[in-house]
């Protein structure tokens, strides 16, 4: 597979770029386990039960809309999802979820994703890590959200005041494995010229058309209108969410 999605990682030379291809999105393509056939033993695996011919009824356009209505709820702090009664709502995911969408978000703290949207216990299927970026382990746990669980709008998620980004802008030395967050943040850094903020909007853009492209799933789930990627950015200020 020749394809590349022009970031520093794919265009890596010498030893480096065997070390970086193998952790980056691209190469989950060429793994068996990433067909659609293999959700449903995933889902098998995992107490789920055989994944579903159709996904939830609703469009991959109402369930976007449906995340951002509850934003603009949580920014006018008319917040409905506390009064939902939390008992009954765990009584009736205990067996499955059934999750609307799907979100990946920066690890942040300030980030509350749930909160965010105004939704509620088995309603969003979040995956988070700092940056918002798309590994592997990331893909995968998507890519089950979608084909198994039926999610049909997938928002990448920036936010502002990143500290993964302001790290990566930065490239100074970090202790620990912190700068194995670089190498996929390294293309938004690239085409932000060290504006912080931008290179946040980018690097969610970046990685959703990497989920929208480099995963045979989620692209199989797009074209038959199934599912919908989009790149979103959250304002810590306001408390807004903006679709990129």
């Amino acid at each position: 597979m020749n394809s590349a999605c022009g970031c520093s990682v794919c265009v890596a030379t010498g030893p480096e770029r065997g070390a970086i291809r193998s952790a980056h999105p691209l190469s989950l393509a060429r793994r068996e386990f990433l067909a659609v056939g293999a959700a449903a033993g995933l889902a098998a695996a995992m107490g789920r039960g055989p994944a579903r011919a159709e996904p939830a009824t609703i469009s991959p356009d109402a369930a976007l809309e449906r995340l951002m209505a509850g934003n603009r709820r949580y920014v006018a702090g008319g917040m409905t999802s506390f009064a939902e009664d939390l008992s009954v709502l765990k009584a009736r995911t205990v067996e499955k979820q059934e999750p609307f969408a799907a979100v990946l978000s920066c690890a942040d703290s300030r980030v509350p994703v749930e909160i965010v949207f105004d939704q509620s216990i088995g309603q969003l299927f979040v995956t988070r890590v700092a940056g918002n970026v798309a590994t592997p382990e990331i893909i995968a746990s998507l890519e089950y959200g979608a084909a198994v669980l039926g999610t049909r709008a997938l928002m990448v998620l920036a936010h502002q005041g990143c500290g993964a980004v302001k790290a990566a802008v930065a490239g100074q030395a970090v202790p620990g494995q912190i700068s194995s967050l670089f190498a996929p943040l390294q293309a938004a850094v690239e085409q932000g010229r060290h504006d912080y903020e931008a290179t946040a909007r980018l690097n969610a853009k970046i990685h959703a058309g990497l989920l929208a492209t480099a995963s045979p799933v989620l692209a199989e789930l797009i074209n038959a209108k199934r599912l919908k990627i989009v790149a979103g950015y959250y304002s810590l200020e306001t408390g807004a969410v903006t679709v990129l």
